[in-house]
């Protein structure tokens, strides 16, 4: 495994210890500890005793002990701690948080130390980019072409470039998503793109794109025709199967809801049926949907529309999927939401395992909510500044993984 210098803003303590000392801190007598000898720690511990608590370390952490010593970066760096380190507990997902600028740093959360990292993506202009991640990996298409794709883990920051396929270039709206597997490693990328048709404002061709990592190909197993709907670019993929939402083309004079939820099973490999046949109605009419993937449980965030005004939002809610019903788990309490100042419409948000954030992106400002504890609360304050007022601010949540590359 190969990474670069690590990205840690913290300075590195240099720990140094004497070379040779074979004794045991038993066997030293009370003079030697009187006189302060020096004990290097890999004297006393064995070696596999040290990757494990090594590998019970925060990944910031880490990062720091690799520079320690030449043996200390041997042990990070083989493949021996690699699998120590993914048989203890995960990390909580982090939350990288940048401008809408053209540039590639910004600052990651990690809720754990409550600490905020300098991080440079491999991509540059991240803004101009569709994101999504999974299992430590986070998939990058960009906005303007959709000719690039990359896949990479933001931590060691090595990247793999995948061939977009060319129908994918050619299409109004799409969205992107990201699903690795926790054994192999291999990953599963799943786009689903949306074309308007030259006759019929109100009808959409829908088509849904998949590459797999292991046979490096990718399949176009749907293409369909959806009167009165479009996809846009919340999707997700849990449990196997690819989920997104599509948004109403009927006017403002449709009193239905303006969302609805689509899936597609990437088992499947072939079109069984027609994808309308899976939809399902959102729980109350949103100003903004989106999807995630809590601990294989699809979960949507929405901001909630007032019902004789839909496009202005009240609040925000966060509902489970069970079978085709939804289960509402929390809404924002009102002091959080008046936290937030100017709230638009739309906002970002995503999550992993127990965590949701939600950010505005008029502001810096990140909240989290726990869902195992269901509880609220505020990051530390962010880095990044607000350096004139229509600045806009985004960003997504992963995994911090140092065990797994694309």
């Amino acid at each position: 495994m190969e990474w670069e210098t690590p990205w840690v803003d913290d300075k590195v303590i240099d720990i140094k210890g004497e070379a040779g000392i074979s004794a045991s801190y038993s066997e030293l007598s009370d003079e030697d500890v009187k006189e302060n000898i020096i004990i290097s720690i890999d004297s006393v511990l064995p070696d596999e005793l040290l990757e494990r608590i090594l590998a019970y370390l925060p990944i910031a952490s880490i990062f720091r002990a690799s520079s320690v010593c030449k043996k200390w970066n041997e042990i990070v760096r083989s493949h021996r701690f690699l699998q120590n380190i993914s048989s203890v507990l995960s990390q909580k997902p982090w939350y990288f948080m940048f401008p809408s600028t053209d540039d590639s740093v910004g600052f990651a959360y990690d809720p754990m130390i409550r600490k905020w990292y300098s991080i440079e993506l491999r991509c540059d202009r991240t803004s101009r980019w569709f994101i999504a991640s999974s299992c430590g990996l986070v998939c990058f298409m960009d906005h303007n072409t959709r000719s690039q794709l990359y896949v990479c883990n933001p931590i060691t920051k090595i990247s793999e470039k995948v061939e977009m396929p060319r129908c994918s270039r050619e299409f109004d709206y799409s969205g992107l998503a990201i699903s690795v597997d926790r054994s192999s490693h291999n990953y599963t990328v799943a786009i689903v793109i949306s074309k308007d048709t030259p006759d019929d404002f109100v009808q959409w061709i829908l088509s849904i794109h998949i590459y797999c990592s292991e046979a490096m190909r990718w399949l176009s197993p749907v293409t369909e025709t959806l009167t009165g709907w479009r996809g846009g670019d919340s999707c997700v993929v849990c449990d196997g199967v690819f989920y997104f939402l599509i948004y109403s083309t009927r006017g403002l004079g449709f009193r239905g809801n303006r969302h609805g939820l689509l899936s597609y099973n990437l088992s499947s490999r072939s079109s069984s049926g027609m994808l309308i046949d899976s939809f399902i109605q959102v729980p109350c009419p949103l100003t903004c949907g989106r999807l995630m993937n809590l601990k294989n449980k699809l979960v949507l965030v929405g901001g909630i529309g007032k019902q004789d005004q839909p496009g202005i939002i009240k609040g925000i809610g966060i509902w489970i999927l069970k079978g085709r019903d939804w289960e509402e788990v929390a809404r924002m309490p009102h002091k959080y939401f008046q936290g937030f100042g100017e709230f638009d419409d739309v906002f970002a948000s995503s999550g992993f395992d127990d965590l949701i954030y939600i950010q505005s992106y008029g502001a810096p400002c990140l909240l989290m909510f726990d869902m195992k504890m269901r509880e609220w609360k505020w990051s530390q304050k962010c880095p990044v500044l607000k350096r004139f007022p229509l600045q806009l601010f985004t960003g997504f949540s992963f995994e911090p993984r140092i065990d797994i590359s694309p």
